[in-house]
């Protein structure tokens, strides 16, 4: 049986991250019972501590190859250049940026995928707050899901098709303003 589009990475993760090989998950919320993400800055406090880590951060290996490409956020204020990490295989989007201790301001990771459609991330095993930025094929941003919760395993919908999706620090997006309808650039877009 296939899963609907819209929780197709969504269930890869689920299925990808339980803690057990032999614990079968809970089929995800619909989206309208998902609670939005916080939209006041989390504090620097939110983060879980290396030491909190789940258990699963000790066995999970990292698939991405660390290599950055460069990204631009278009804005009201101006552009912004990131360095981001590009998830384009089931393995790194599954992956995303679980049991990273940290991520630094001018970087991100882009999640490509091969058609657009509606998309829902969560924050498995994930230890720091991020702003999830969804990403039409046109490279218009679609919706911001703000400081989502580490290790929350809420969804964050997107609302809308999106081709792309971005994760920067939480709270970075507001700090340059970035707002539904401004421009990411990168190849991957199709302007």
């Amino acid at each position: 049986m296939r899963t609907p589009a819209v929780w197709t990475a969504f269930a890869l993760v689920l299925a990808a991250c339980s803690d057990s090989a032999s614990k079968t998950p809970a089929p995800p919320p619909a989206p309208s019972e998902a609670p939005p993400a916080s939209s006041t800055p989390a504090p620097a406090s939110a983060a879980v501590t290396p030491a909190a880590a789940p258990a699963a951060c000790a066995t999970l290996r990292n698939p991405h190859s660390g290599a950055l490409e460069p990204l631009e956020a278009v804005t009201g204020s101006g552009v912004v250049k990131f360095q981001v990490e590009i998830a384009d295989t089931d393995a790194e989007r599954q992956y995303g940026f679980m049991c990273r201790p940290n991520v630094a301001p001018d970087r991100g990771m882009l999640f490509e995928f091969e058609a657009s459609r509606p998309q829902a991330f969560w924050m498995h095993n994930t230890l720091v707050p991020l702003d999830i930025i969804y990403i039409g094929q046109d490279g218009k941003v679609v919706s911001i899901g703000r400081n989502a919760r580490p290790l929350d395993d809420s969804a964050v919908p997107s609302g809308g098709p999106a081709i792309g999706v971005l994760e920067l620090a939480g709270g970075r997006a507001a700090e340059i303003g970035l707002l539904p309808g401004d421009q990411i650039r990168h190849p991957f877009f199709k302007p």
